[in-house]
């Protein structure tokens, strides 16, 4: 008798997290163990997704860090810690660190209507702080719309009097030497952007990256990739950022070590936004966060129709840090992150049942 293959692949799924819990019983937690690889693996293979890599972070260090699968399968290009995807969703948490140091500086007050710094969302009433929680509609209630979150565009640009690309890539990128970013697919297209944005050694750079750029894919119910043409991307608040897990790391040490926003601010950031009658929403300030079994998660995805996924989560109490991007949507494509729940996700239910 056959087994049906969404029933094989469930089973495949649930193999693994009980694995992972048999071994945490056994031998203790060890990131850096090749189990956890094996298991992530174990995940890609089911979900057919072509490249995928991932980092873990400990205290403070790079405890894992691997490329499995490829990048371009048909040039068998494997994928690789450097190598460089589109990340999508993923670009918020940026955003939001320049919206909130304009607030740290008070040049934008988070509590004041968006459409004081050139922002507008069908609620022309609502707060930068709802949008950056997604907490804008008219009920006051979280609902995940990325089109409203990349009006914050505006906002960045309203506090720095630069475009949005340009504080990207200075003052984030630069900053934090994440040399294998790039702020936007379009710097691949000759005269996409205005030559006089930045100097022309940038532009040589980000098109070299974009040289190693992993391939996107569409992957069908039998986990055939077919390679997915994009058209070019810029960058806003919401999307188009293009980075690897590696320079992710980077970012999430200048979070965790206080050189992007003070304390008090990563606090507020990572405390649930308030809805009516005091309810908590399941997001923050440019990030989801959710309690599991009775500990804080913080976390974000990332999606590009049938050619990128990504995921980040965050366990500040254990400082730990997991980073997984793909070339194709299958980190996230079934799972339904944007409802707020990070739990549905295999790939993060085995660092979970790990650690908690």
């Amino acid at each position: 008798m056959s087994v049906p293959r969404r029933v094989l692949s469930g089973l495949i799924l649930a193999t693994a997290v009980t694995a992972v819990v048999t071994a945490r019983q056994q031998r203790g937690l060890d990131l850096g163990a090749s189990a956890f690889e094996g298991y992530i693996e174990l995940l890609r293979q089911t979900a057919g997704i072509p490249g995928l890599s991932g980092v873990l972070i400990q205290d403070g260090s790079i405890v894992w860090e691997r490329g499995l699968g490829f990048a371009d399968v048909e040039a068998r290009i494997p994928a690789r810690p450097d190598t460089p995807y589109v990340i999508g969703d993923l670009t918020e948490p940026f955003a939001a660190v320049l919206v909130l140091q304009c607030d740290e500086r008070r040049q934008v007050d988070i509590n004041r209507e968006i459409t004081n710094y050139g922002g507008e969302v069908p609620n022309d009433r609502a707060l930068v702080r709802q949008v950056l929680s997604h907490t804008s509609t008219p009920s006051g209630t979280f609902k995940y719309e990325p089109a409203r979150y990349a009006q914050l565009t505006g906002v960045v640009e309203y506090c720095s009097r630069q475009t949005f690309r340009k504080s990207i890539a200075l003052d984030v990128l630069d900053r934090l030497a994440m040399a294998r970013s790039v702020p936007g697919r379009d710097f691949a297209t000759a005269g996409a952007i205005p030559a006089d944005m930045l100097e022309k050694t940038y532009f040589d750079h980000y098109r070299h990256v974009l040289e190693s750029l992993a391939v996107p894919y569409k992957v069908d119910k039998k986990l055939h990739p077919t390679r997915t043409e994009l058209a070019p991307e810029g960058v806003n608040a919401a999307t188009g950022l293009v980075s690897t897990v590696r320079d992710l790391a980077q970012f999430d040490f200048a979070l965790d070590d206080g050189t992007l926003l003070r304390d008090t601010t990563l606090a507020r950031a990572w405390s649930a936004a308030v809805g009516p009658g005091g309810a908590p929403q399941p997001t923050g300030l440019g990030w989801f966060v959710q309690n599991y079994r009775g500990v804080p998660l913080v976390w974000q995805y990332g999606m590009v129709p049938n050619g990128y996924s990504g995921i980040v989560l965050k366990i500040p109490s254990r400082r730990v840090t997991m980073i997984l991007l793909a070339n194709s949507d299958g980190l996230v494509n079934s799972v339904q992150l944007e409802a707020g729940d990070v739990t549905r996700s295999p790939f993060a239910s085995v660092l979970l049942r790990m650690l908690l």
